[in-house]
């Protein structure tokens, strides 16, 4: 997915005011607008789903995490989106893809989180995902090989 124009604009727009319709980024943006804050996981979800699900350079957002986190770090910032990117000095030999639906099933499985900080996400009139997880994990896997065949 190309990070430029209209569309991605909208996805960022979406994706900073948690109306993603994915409900653990979303409740996660949400508390980060309100708080200036989030849980370590939440921030790798949220930006992971920024980075491979929807397209975008981490550059992008890394500034919207300087600007809204009260805990933003010069160095540790840029390190961080780097690592979910797979762009940085990482010795993990895989791409990690994080799944929001997983995660939210695995570390809120009463909803605990997601219902303080996105608290109409299972009515009607939440919003629809932006994007479908799986295929957008799939292409962002396809993209990575394509990458490391081009540089073979």
């Amino acid at each position: 997915m190309p990070d430029d124009g209209p569309s991605s604009t909208a996805r960022v727009r979406a994706w900073q005011r948690g109306r993603t319709g994915v409900p653990l980024v979303d409740a996660g943006q949400r508390e980060l607008w309100a708080t200036g804050w989030m849980h370590n996981r939440v921030r790798m979800v949220t930006a992971s789903f920024l980075v491979k699900n929807l397209g975008i350079h981490w550059r992008v957002d890394e500034q919207w995490f300087w600007d809204t986190l009260v805990d933003a770090d010069a160095a540790n910032n840029p390190a961080n989106w780097q690592w979910v990117a797979g762009s940085g000095a990482d010795a993990a030999p895989f791409f990690r893809i994080f799944n929001p639906l997983t995660q939210h099933d695995r570390f809120d499985p009463d909803d605990d989180y997601v219902r303080r900080w996105a608290p109409s996400w299972d009515q009607e009139g939440y919003p629809e995902p932006i994007v479908d997880v799986k295929q957008s994990r799939a292409a962002a896997l396809e993209a990575y090989q394509r990458l490391r065949d081009a540089n073979r």
